[in-house]
């Protein structure tokens, strides 16, 4: 066998150490033994001959020269001796490329593709109603609900070097489990960065760039209600200016429900974002700017804007499409719609353990042969980590992301604690549609035992003004444990 004697080098160094200290040489054999070696770009040779047995050594004084007494031993052929034990040469000698070699050092082993890693989340949920008389009579009772928010399963990972891909399901959803992201997203394009197919989370609002396993609340801001979300589409995305900027199209096919169907002639959006930092600084502190638009034209030329009160349990059942456990507090019906845009604003900020975040939306319906409905919401919303920890900033997806605890719980150490609160508004009330005018105080307070684990209380007091003038009160309770890997 004939190979590159500095190319074969790297991936024998533990056997050349191996068997000069079998042989007790000393450091100055050692150093002969390396400067034998053949100089670079010279070639070695590699032959495989009989043995002789291994003998071991005696004890010595520390005044008398080495001497080495026969002893009984394993051939050579079967390993190398080191401190009275046999150790393998298939231990010391690798032949083809180093496995644990650094980049560069050696030629590096081609993934093979595609590549899988099972991803999960689980989030049981607790939810306590106490409403006022004239509340209850307006939306109706508001049940006390336990049970799986969200129970999901997925795949994500890469299929070629840029080509990355993600499936998931949520099978906490009632009939029958349905997609959540199911996209193929080819990367390093010139220009555009990106290209992403499939059902996928639009780029719109900072909220939904956030993702569940990180919110700061156990649900998005009434805000959410006028974004188009998942839909089924492609589009385009990339950062700028170092990563100090992210901008997105998509177009898609609109509305798509949860199982990723759409059809009519009909049906169609788009929907933009464009972010920017104003300020960054070397300890990760930001203050973000960012701006959104979507248009929609609806499938059937319908379309209901809905909410409740910033709790969860209102997804449609496949078996039966009218009992929820908690009603939508604030409810347009289904009104004809000849197009449907949204236009938004961001604005949030970072600085240590501290989270700012607002946003403001304006939606605008067009009815054929009607006039024009508006309906405005926004949040605004803060967050501080007790314990000092603090939510990094995403800036490829221009968004927060989880408290990851110093410590973890466990051994006298309690893992991290943060204090959020938020205000948020939707306003579904415009001329002759009285859809309700909801506004939200919310208190949160978050326990994170370990990176993958936390629990969450929440206290949420709606004001309710439907139909107009008449103004309601409530006060929910809810708890979440959530465990994600």
């Amino acid at each position: 066998m004939t190979r590159s004697a500095w190319g074969f080098l790297p991936r024998c160094a533990s056997t050349l150490l191996a068997i000069a200290i079998q042989s007790n040489a000393s450091a100055q054999s050692m150093e002969q033994a390396l400067t034998a070696l053949p100089p670079i770009g010279g070639e070695s040779v590699l032959a495989f001959v009989e043995t002789t047995p291994l003998v071991a050594a005696e004890p010595l004084a520390a005044a008398e020269p080495a001497t080495a007494q026969p002893a009984e031993a394993e051939p050579l052929s079967q390993g190398i001796r080191l401190d009275e034990g046999l150790i393998p040469i298939a231990n010391y000698i690798q032949f083809g490329d180093c496995p644990v070699c650094p980049p560069g050092a050696a030629a590096a082993a081609k993934p093979k593709y595609p590549t899988i890693v099972v991803s999960g989340a689980a989030q049981i949920d607790g939810i306590w109603f106490d409403q006022d008389a004239a509340n209850q009579a307006v939306v109706g009772d508001a049940r006390d609900v336990a049970g799986f928010r969200r129970a999901r399963l997925g795949a994500n990972g890469f299929l070629a070097e840029n080509v990355r891909y993600r499936m998931e399901y949520d099978f906490a959803f009632p009939g029958r489990p349905n997609f959540t992201d199911v996209w193929v997203d080819v990367f390093d394009l010139p220009t555009v960065g990106h290209f992403k197919v499939g059902q996928w989370k639009q780029p719109f609002s900072m909220e939904p760039a956030t993702s569940f396993r990180e919110l700061m609340f156990m649900e998005r801001s009434l805000a959410f209600a006028l974004v188009p979300f998942r839909q089924v589409g492609a589009g385009f995305f990339d950062t700028a200016f170092d990563e100090q900027a992210t901008w997105a199209w998509s177009g898609y096919r609109f509305p798509t429900d949860q199982y990723g169907n759409v059809a009519g002639d009909n049906g169609y959006g788009m929907s933009t974002r464009e972010t920017m930092l104003l300020y960054n600084d070397e300890y990760d502190n930001v203050v973000h700017l960012g701006g959104n638009y979507t248009y929609n034209e609806p499938a059937g030329n319908t379309l209901r804007i809905r909410s409740t009160p910033e709790v969860g349990f209102t997804q449609l059942d496949a078996n039966n499409l009218t009992d929820f456990p908690i009603p939508f507090f604030v409810n347009t019906g289904f009104l004809p719609t000849d197009s449907y845009q949204v236009v938004g604003g961001e604005l949030a900020a970072g600085f240590g353990s501290l989270v700012f975040q607002s946003e403001y939306m304006y939606a605008m319906l067009d009815r054929p042969g009607n006039t024009q409905l508006n309906f405005p919401a926004g949040y605004a919303q803060l967050g501080y980590v007790l314990t000092g920890e603090r939510r990094k900033y995403d800036k490829k997806t221009a968004a927060f992301t989880r408290v990851i605890p110093d410590v973890n719980f466990g051994k006298g150490n309690w893992g991290a604690f943060e204090i959020a609160g938020r205000y948020s508004a939707l306003d579904c009330n415009d001329q002759d549609v009285q859809g309700g005018r909801l506004q939200d105080l919310t208190c949160g307070l978050n326990w994170y035992l370990n990176r993958y684990t936390r629990f969450e209380f929440n206290y949420i007091h709606p004001m309710l003004d439907r139909p107009l003038g008449n103004d309601t009160h409530a006060d929910i309770f809810g708890t979440r444990a959530q465990f994600d890997f």
